[in-house]
């Protein structure tokens, strides 16, 4: 697809520096080491009979912006659906598959088909145009981060990486299985300041949240599973779609499956966004 028509004007366009900064709707966010939300504080939207979106960050959230996060998503997209072609600039968009399969094509010559487990990133430089598709008989759950890329990288060129489950570093922690989505051990580029983690508790097993490093704070999502999180203020239950927002200082945080299903997470550590 030729996306030289709209690449000239969009390279005329000002850098929105606010995007990298946080906006939280005032008060709901506590200066506490470590907070819980229910899924039901963040908005899901059903705009069309085939999408279902619920925006932890981002969309209508309270959680607006996190140190350059614009969003973080659940997108649920019916059998035979999707995203046709449409633009981006400026972004690092990552897609971590869930459940299903989600086709992936883009102005660059990239595509693929990501299966479940696996990990997609999307470099959109100063212009690319791509479509997202379910071209399967079954529903697909993806979750989607979006990042304003670092200044120092906004005029590489456009560019697409795909890696497999078994090519992301993985360490056992109590009774879970942490693998490194971005940063650290990861094999994946990146252009954004942050680490992404995706731990997968066994049923009825216990893991531990790593805390997040000096000059970070954590933004941790659940993606399926129900249990319960050892907190300060005592224990809580935690479901599909609820978060916790923590900072360095957060005491030791467990987190218990309640059931034989696995309990699962993303865990976003990020510039600072929460006052202390």
């Amino acid at each position: 697809m030729d996306a030289s028509p709209n690449r000239e004007k969009l390279a005329n366009m000002a850098v929105d520096i606010p995007l990298l900064r946080s906006a939280i709707e005032p008060g709901f966010v506590q200066d506490a080491s470590v907070q819980h939300f229910s899924a039901s504080t963040f908005p899901t939207i059903h705009p069309i009979h085939w999408l279902h979106s619920h925006f932890a960050v981002g969309g209508w959230s309270p959680l607006q912006r996190l140190s350059g996060m614009l969003t973080a998503h659940m997108t649920r997209i019916a059998p035979h659906n999707g995203f046709t072609w449409h633009p981006h600039r400026g972004l690092e968009i990552y897609t971590w598959v869930i459940e299903g399969e989600l086709y992936h094509e883009d102005s660059t010559g990239g595509r693929g088909v990501i299966k479940a487990g696996e990990l997609q990133r999307m470099f959109a430089g100063d212009y690319i145009e791509h479509q997202e598709l379910n071209l399967s008989d079954d529903p697909t759950r993806v979750i989607q981060i979006w990042f304003v890329a670092d200044l120092e990288h906004r005029g590489l060129e456009p560019h697409y990486q795909q890696l497999s489950k078994d090519a992301l570093p993985v360490r056992r922690v109590g009774d879970a299985d942490v693998y490194s989505l971005v940063g650290d051990d990861s094999p994946i580029e990146q252009h954004v300041t942050a680490r992404l983690t995706a731990t997968w508790v066994d049923g009825s097993g216990t893991t531990t949240v790593e805390a997040p490093h000096a000059g970070e704070d954590l933004f941790l999502y659940v993606t399926d599973g129900a249990g319960t999180a050892q907190l300060p203020q005592g224990e809580v239950a935690v479901g599909q779609y609820d978060v916790l927002l923590a900072r360095p200082d957060m005491p030791a945080v467990t987190l218990t499956s309640s059931t034989d299903q696995p309990l699962r997470y993303m865990s976003y550590y990020l510039k600072p966004f929460i006052a202390n």
